[in-house]
Protein backbone atom coordinates (compact mmCIF):
# COMPACT_ATOMS: atom_id res chain seq x y z
CA UNK A 1 0.00 0.00 0.00
CA UNK A 2 1.33 3.82 -0.75
CA UNK A 3 1.38 5.03 2.95
CA UNK A 4 2.45 8.46 4.38
CA UNK A 5 3.35 8.21 8.01
CA UNK A 6 1.33 10.18 10.16
CA UNK A 7 4.02 12.64 12.23
CA UNK A 8 3.32 15.65 14.23
CA UNK A 9 5.44 17.93 11.01
CA UNK A 10 2.84 16.23 9.04
CA UNK A 11 -0.26 16.87 11.44
CA UNK A 12 0.88 20.58 11.61
CA UNK A 13 1.00 21.02 7.78
CA UNK A 14 -2.29 18.91 7.48
CA UNK A 15 -3.64 21.35 10.20
CA UNK A 16 -2.75 24.82 9.05
CA UNK A 17 -4.01 23.51 5.28
CA UNK A 18 -6.55 22.34 6.43
CA UNK A 19 -7.85 25.42 8.36
CA UNK A 20 -7.28 27.08 5.24
CA UNK A 21 -9.41 24.76 3.30
CA UNK A 22 -12.23 24.87 5.80
CA UNK A 23 -13.11 28.41 4.21
CA UNK A 24 -14.09 30.06 7.81
CA UNK A 25 -15.66 26.39 8.73
CA UNK A 26 -13.91 22.62 9.79
CA UNK A 27 -13.41 23.89 13.35
CA UNK A 28 -10.68 24.85 15.25
CA UNK A 29 -7.08 24.47 14.34
CA UNK A 30 -6.05 23.82 18.18
CA UNK A 31 -8.29 21.22 18.70
CA UNK A 32 -6.98 19.59 15.25
CA UNK A 33 -3.85 20.05 16.94
CA UNK A 34 -4.59 18.48 20.02
CA UNK A 35 -6.30 15.34 18.53
CA UNK A 36 -3.91 14.48 16.07
CA UNK A 37 -1.12 15.04 18.60
CA UNK A 38 -3.34 12.30 20.44
CA UNK A 39 -3.31 10.08 17.42
CA UNK A 40 0.45 10.16 16.56
CA UNK A 41 1.39 9.74 19.72
CA UNK A 42 -0.56 6.84 20.18
CA UNK A 43 -0.01 4.85 17.11
CA UNK A 44 1.49 6.72 14.50
CA UNK A 45 -1.10 5.88 11.87
CA UNK A 46 -0.94 6.13 8.32
CA UNK A 47 -1.97 8.25 5.76
CA UNK A 48 -3.22 5.19 2.87
CA UNK A 49 -4.26 5.75 -0.83
CA UNK A 50 -7.69 4.50 -1.59
CA UNK A 51 -6.26 2.68 -4.39
CA UNK A 52 -4.82 0.62 -2.32
CA UNK A 53 -8.01 -0.58 -0.59
CA UNK A 54 -10.27 -3.49 -1.97
CA UNK A 55 -13.33 -1.64 -3.61
CA UNK A 56 -15.58 -4.10 -1.71
CA UNK A 57 -14.32 -2.77 1.78
CA UNK A 58 -16.81 -1.07 3.80
CA UNK A 59 -15.52 2.81 4.32
CA UNK A 60 -17.28 4.73 7.50
CA UNK A 61 -16.93 8.79 7.54
CA UNK A 62 -15.79 10.49 10.71
CA UNK A 63 -16.87 14.12 11.47
CA UNK A 64 -17.99 16.35 14.19
CA UNK A 65 -21.11 17.99 13.58
CA UNK A 66 -22.47 21.08 15.45
CA UNK A 67 -21.68 25.16 15.88
CA UNK A 68 -17.78 26.18 16.43
CA UNK A 69 -18.89 29.13 18.48
CA UNK A 70 -21.38 27.11 21.36
CA UNK A 71 -20.11 28.09 24.13
CA UNK A 72 -20.50 24.52 26.10
CA UNK A 73 -19.12 22.31 23.20
CA UNK A 74 -17.53 18.92 24.51
CA UNK A 75 -16.31 16.14 22.74
CA UNK A 76 -13.10 14.09 23.86
CA UNK A 77 -10.69 11.63 22.17
CA UNK A 78 -12.54 8.33 23.49
CA UNK A 79 -16.00 9.89 22.12
CA UNK A 80 -14.21 9.54 18.24
CA UNK A 81 -13.63 5.99 18.96
CA UNK A 82 -16.63 4.87 20.65
CA UNK A 83 -18.48 6.29 17.37
CA UNK A 84 -17.26 3.61 15.51
CA UNK A 85 -17.76 1.14 18.35
CA UNK A 86 -21.58 2.03 18.45
CA UNK A 87 -21.71 1.89 14.71
CA UNK A 88 -20.45 -1.66 14.79
CA UNK A 89 -22.25 -2.90 17.58
CA UNK A 90 -25.56 -1.57 16.15
CA UNK A 91 -24.60 -2.52 12.83
CA UNK A 92 -22.65 -5.80 12.94
CA UNK A 93 -20.48 -4.41 9.74
CA UNK A 94 -16.96 -4.84 10.33
CA UNK A 95 -15.15 -1.18 9.66
CA UNK A 96 -12.39 -1.50 6.36
CA UNK A 97 -11.29 2.20 6.55
CA UNK A 98 -12.24 5.34 7.55
CA UNK A 99 -12.06 9.30 6.05
CA UNK A 100 -12.75 12.62 7.00
CA UNK A 101 -16.22 14.26 5.64
CA UNK A 102 -14.26 17.28 4.75
CA UNK A 103 -11.35 19.46 5.22
CA UNK A 104 -10.70 21.88 8.15
CA UNK A 105 -8.51 23.02 11.14
CA UNK A 106 -10.31 19.98 13.43
CA UNK A 107 -11.98 18.00 10.24
CA UNK A 108 -8.63 17.19 8.40
CA UNK A 109 -7.82 15.01 11.42
CA UNK A 110 -11.43 13.29 11.43
CA UNK A 111 -10.73 9.62 11.86
CA UNK A 112 -7.20 9.90 13.36
CA UNK A 113 -7.30 8.93 16.32
CA UNK A 114 -10.02 6.26 15.41
CA UNK A 115 -7.29 4.64 12.77
CA UNK A 116 -4.85 4.82 15.32
CA UNK A 117 -6.69 3.41 18.58
CA UNK A 118 -8.80 0.57 16.58
CA UNK A 119 -5.95 0.22 14.02
CA UNK A 120 -8.01 0.65 11.16
CA UNK A 121 -6.69 2.16 7.49
CA UNK A 122 -7.08 5.85 7.30
CA UNK A 123 -7.59 6.79 3.55
CA UNK A 124 -6.86 10.27 1.51
CA UNK A 125 -10.51 10.21 0.15
CA UNK A 126 -12.52 12.61 2.34
CA UNK A 127 -16.37 13.38 1.02
CA UNK A 128 -15.44 17.07 0.53
CA UNK A 129 -11.75 18.77 0.33
CA UNK A 130 -13.00 21.91 1.56
CA UNK A 131 -15.78 22.55 4.33
CA UNK A 132 -19.14 22.65 4.26
CA UNK A 133 -22.05 23.41 6.49
CA UNK A 134 -24.58 20.18 6.07
CA UNK A 135 -24.16 16.60 6.58
CA UNK A 136 -25.57 15.90 3.08
CA UNK A 137 -23.58 18.15 1.42
CA UNK A 138 -20.62 16.16 2.80
CA UNK A 139 -22.57 12.92 2.05
CA UNK A 140 -21.02 12.63 -1.64
CA UNK A 141 -24.28 11.85 -2.98
CA UNK A 142 -25.45 8.66 -1.36
CA UNK A 143 -29.00 10.40 -0.90
CA UNK A 144 -29.37 9.58 -4.16
CA UNK A 145 -28.76 6.30 -4.12
CA UNK A 146 -31.54 3.79 -4.30
CA UNK A 147 -32.08 1.75 -1.43
CA UNK A 148 -29.06 3.22 0.67
CA UNK A 149 -29.77 2.91 4.26
CA UNK A 150 -28.06 5.46 6.27
CA UNK A 151 -26.34 4.89 9.56
CA UNK A 152 -25.15 7.58 12.11
CA UNK A 153 -23.24 7.41 15.34
CA UNK A 154 -23.19 10.53 17.78
CA UNK A 155 -21.11 11.02 20.97
CA UNK A 156 -20.39 14.06 22.90
CA UNK A 157 -21.40 16.61 25.87
CA UNK A 158 -19.82 17.43 28.89
CA UNK A 159 -21.35 14.51 31.65
CA UNK A 160 -20.58 17.54 34.44
CA UNK A 161 -23.53 19.67 32.75
CA UNK A 162 -25.21 16.59 32.74
CA UNK A 163 -25.45 17.05 28.38
CA UNK A 164 -23.28 13.79 27.88
CA UNK A 165 -25.00 11.53 24.66
CA UNK A 166 -24.76 8.61 22.81
CA UNK A 167 -26.73 8.41 19.90
CA UNK A 168 -27.50 5.64 16.81
CA UNK A 169 -29.79 6.23 13.52
CA UNK A 170 -31.00 4.59 10.67
CA UNK A 171 -33.04 6.08 8.02
CA UNK A 172 -32.52 8.30 5.09
CA UNK A 173 -29.26 10.48 4.71
CA UNK A 174 -31.68 13.81 5.24
CA UNK A 175 -33.44 12.18 8.59
CA UNK A 176 -30.46 11.16 10.30
CA UNK A 177 -28.27 13.81 9.59
CA UNK A 178 -31.15 16.29 11.13
CA UNK A 179 -31.36 13.85 14.29
CA UNK A 180 -27.35 14.10 14.82
CA UNK A 181 -27.83 18.04 14.11
CA UNK A 182 -30.42 17.97 16.99
CA UNK A 183 -27.72 15.96 19.12
CA UNK A 184 -25.54 18.32 18.90
CA UNK A 185 -27.57 21.34 19.79
CA UNK A 186 -28.73 18.66 22.92
CA UNK A 187 -24.79 18.01 24.09
CA UNK A 188 -23.91 21.57 24.08
CA UNK A 189 -23.18 22.52 20.27
CA UNK A 190 -20.98 19.86 19.10
CA UNK A 191 -20.82 15.97 18.78
CA UNK A 192 -18.01 13.44 17.23
CA UNK A 193 -19.98 11.46 14.33
CA UNK A 194 -19.02 8.01 12.45
CA UNK A 195 -21.66 7.64 10.14
CA UNK A 196 -23.04 6.84 6.28
CA UNK A 197 -20.87 3.05 5.50
CA UNK A 198 -20.26 2.94 1.93
CA UNK A 199 -17.66 0.58 -0.41
CA UNK A 200 -14.24 2.11 -1.36
CA UNK A 201 -15.30 1.75 -5.01
CA UNK A 202 -18.38 4.45 -4.60
CA UNK A 203 -15.94 6.58 -2.89
CA UNK A 204 -13.08 6.50 -5.64
CA UNK A 205 -15.89 7.55 -7.82
CA UNK A 206 -17.54 10.21 -5.40
CA UNK A 207 -15.00 11.35 -2.50
CA UNK A 208 -12.44 13.84 -2.79
CA UNK A 209 -9.60 12.11 -3.12
CA UNK A 210 -6.40 13.14 -2.48
CA UNK A 211 -8.02 15.78 -0.16
CA UNK A 212 -6.15 15.01 2.99
CA UNK A 213 -2.65 15.55 0.67
CA UNK A 214 -3.88 18.14 -0.40
CA UNK A 215 -4.27 20.34 2.81
CA UNK A 216 -0.91 18.73 3.62
CA UNK A 217 0.70 20.45 0.55
CA UNK A 218 -1.32 23.63 1.55
CA UNK A 219 0.05 24.15 5.42
CA UNK A 220 3.74 23.05 3.76
CA UNK A 221 3.23 25.62 1.12
CA UNK A 222 2.44 27.66 4.23
CA UNK A 223 4.80 27.41 6.92
CA UNK A 224 7.59 27.80 3.93
CA UNK A 225 6.18 30.96 3.73
CA UNK A 226 5.38 31.69 6.97
CA UNK A 227 9.54 31.46 7.91
CA UNK A 228 9.97 34.79 6.19
CA UNK A 229 7.00 36.63 7.05
CA UNK A 230 3.12 36.32 7.29
CA UNK A 231 2.69 38.59 4.18
CA UNK A 232 4.74 35.42 2.76
CA UNK A 233 2.69 33.20 4.87
CA UNK A 234 -1.10 33.93 3.16
CA UNK A 235 0.75 35.07 -0.41
CA UNK A 236 2.42 31.67 -0.56
CA UNK A 237 -0.45 29.34 0.72
CA UNK A 238 -2.85 31.81 -1.82
CA UNK A 239 -0.54 30.90 -4.88
CA UNK A 240 -0.32 27.29 -3.84
CA UNK A 241 -4.23 27.69 -4.78
CA UNK A 242 -3.77 29.48 -7.16
CA UNK A 243 -6.18 31.82 -5.79
CA UNK A 244 -5.93 35.59 -5.17
CA UNK A 245 -5.92 38.67 -2.43
CA UNK A 246 -8.85 40.97 -2.23
CA UNK A 247 -8.51 42.75 0.42
CA UNK A 248 -6.52 44.17 3.50
CA UNK A 249 -8.20 46.09 6.67
CA UNK A 250 -9.72 45.88 9.60
CA UNK A 251 -13.25 43.99 10.26
CA UNK A 252 -15.67 46.80 10.47
CA UNK A 253 -18.29 45.35 11.03
CA UNK A 254 -19.51 41.82 12.84
CA UNK A 255 -22.40 40.13 13.22
CA UNK A 256 -23.00 36.08 14.75
CA UNK A 257 -25.67 33.93 15.78
CA UNK A 258 -25.40 30.94 16.81
CA UNK A 259 -29.04 28.84 16.31
CA UNK A 260 -30.11 25.08 15.55
CA UNK A 261 -26.15 23.96 15.45
CA UNK A 262 -24.65 26.35 13.18
CA UNK A 263 -23.10 29.85 12.95
CA UNK A 264 -24.64 32.56 10.77
CA UNK A 265 -23.34 35.67 9.96
CA UNK A 266 -21.31 37.97 8.10
CA UNK A 267 -17.90 39.83 8.02
CA UNK A 268 -17.08 43.14 6.58
CA UNK A 269 -13.84 44.90 5.43
CA UNK A 270 -13.08 47.78 3.18
CA UNK A 271 -16.49 48.09 1.42
CA UNK A 272 -16.39 43.90 0.93
CA UNK A 273 -18.66 41.56 2.66
CA UNK A 274 -18.69 37.76 3.87
CA UNK A 275 -21.58 35.88 4.67
CA UNK A 276 -21.27 32.72 6.10
CA UNK A 277 -22.70 29.57 7.17
CA UNK A 278 -20.32 28.05 9.27
CA UNK A 279 -18.19 28.31 5.81
CA UNK A 280 -17.96 31.74 4.08
CA UNK A 281 -20.64 31.36 1.54
CA UNK A 282 -20.42 35.05 -0.51
CA UNK A 283 -17.90 37.50 -1.10
CA UNK A 284 -19.18 40.81 -2.49
CA UNK A 285 -18.63 44.51 -3.12
CA UNK A 286 -20.59 47.02 -3.39
CA UNK A 287 -23.14 44.62 -4.95
CA UNK A 288 -21.16 42.62 -7.14
CA UNK A 289 -20.56 39.58 -6.43
CA UNK A 290 -16.65 38.17 -6.39
CA UNK A 291 -17.00 34.46 -4.67
CA UNK A 292 -19.64 32.07 -3.87
CA UNK A 293 -19.46 28.64 -2.26
CA UNK A 294 -17.85 26.27 -3.02
CA UNK A 295 -15.59 28.64 -4.03
CA UNK A 296 -12.75 29.28 -1.57
CA UNK A 297 -13.00 32.43 0.44
CA UNK A 298 -10.69 32.49 3.58
CA UNK A 299 -9.63 35.47 6.28
CA UNK A 300 -6.13 35.39 7.92
CA UNK A 301 -5.01 37.64 10.93
CA UNK A 302 -2.78 40.22 8.99
CA UNK A 303 -0.10 40.40 12.06
CA UNK A 304 0.64 36.47 12.75
CA UNK A 305 -0.88 35.01 9.40
CA UNK A 306 -2.69 32.69 10.55
CA UNK A 307 -5.96 31.61 8.78
CA UNK A 308 -8.51 32.43 11.28
CA UNK A 309 -12.28 30.64 11.10
CA UNK A 310 -15.67 32.68 11.11
CA UNK A 311 -16.22 31.85 15.09
CA UNK A 312 -12.97 33.21 15.34
CA UNK A 313 -12.68 36.23 14.11
CA UNK A 314 -13.25 39.25 15.64
CA UNK A 315 -14.26 43.11 15.69
CA UNK A 316 -11.72 45.33 15.27
CA UNK A 317 -8.97 42.47 13.63
CA UNK A 318 -6.95 43.14 10.83
CA UNK A 319 -7.18 40.72 8.12
CA UNK A 320 -6.30 39.81 4.73
CA UNK A 321 -9.42 38.14 2.69
CA UNK A 322 -8.41 35.84 -0.42
CA UNK A 323 -10.28 33.60 -2.21
CA UNK A 324 -9.76 31.20 -5.30
CA UNK A 325 -12.80 29.57 -7.48
CA UNK A 326 -14.00 25.81 -6.72
CA UNK A 327 -12.15 24.35 -10.04
CA UNK A 328 -9.13 24.51 -8.21
CA UNK A 329 -10.36 22.27 -4.78
CA UNK A 330 -10.60 18.72 -4.74
CA UNK A 331 -14.26 18.69 -4.39
CA UNK A 332 -16.61 15.91 -3.33
CA UNK A 333 -20.13 15.08 -5.62
CA UNK A 334 -22.02 16.75 -2.89
CA UNK A 335 -20.56 20.71 -4.54
CA UNK A 336 -22.37 19.53 -7.97
CA UNK A 337 -25.97 18.64 -6.26
CA UNK A 338 -28.22 22.21 -7.13
CA UNK A 339 -31.11 20.75 -4.24
CA UNK A 340 -28.10 21.27 -1.68
CA UNK A 341 -26.62 23.96 -2.86
CA UNK A 342 -30.36 25.53 -2.44
CA UNK A 343 -30.28 25.18 0.68
CA UNK A 344 -27.74 28.21 1.30
CA UNK A 345 -30.26 30.88 0.07
CA UNK A 346 -32.63 31.32 2.09
CA UNK A 347 -30.03 30.89 5.21
CA UNK A 348 -28.00 33.92 4.11
CA UNK A 349 -30.53 35.81 2.31
CA UNK A 350 -28.54 35.72 -1.01
CA UNK A 351 -28.90 34.31 -4.44
CA UNK A 352 -26.33 31.63 -5.36
CA UNK A 353 -27.31 28.69 -7.51
CA UNK A 354 -27.25 31.81 -10.59
CA UNK A 355 -23.24 31.99 -9.89
CA UNK A 356 -22.90 27.95 -9.33
CA UNK A 357 -24.53 26.45 -11.86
Amino acid sequence: MARVKLNEEVLNYAVLGGTILGGGGGGPRESGMTAGKIAVEYGSPKLVDIADIADDQVILTASAVGAPAALDKYVTPRDYVRTVQIFEQNTGIKVGGIITNENGGNATVNGWIQAAVLDIPLIDAPCNGRAHPTGTMGSMSLQKLEGYVAAQAAVGGNPELGNYIESFFQGSIENTGKMVRQTAVIAGGLVAVARNPIQAGYIRKNGAVGGVTHAIETGRAFSKGLKRSAKDAILAATEFLQGSIVVEGKVDKLTLVTAGGFDVGTVEVNGYELTFWNEFMTLEKNGERLATFPDLMMTFDKVSGIPVTSAKIEQGQDVVVIKTDKANLKLGSGMRDQKLMAEIEPIIHKEVLKYIF
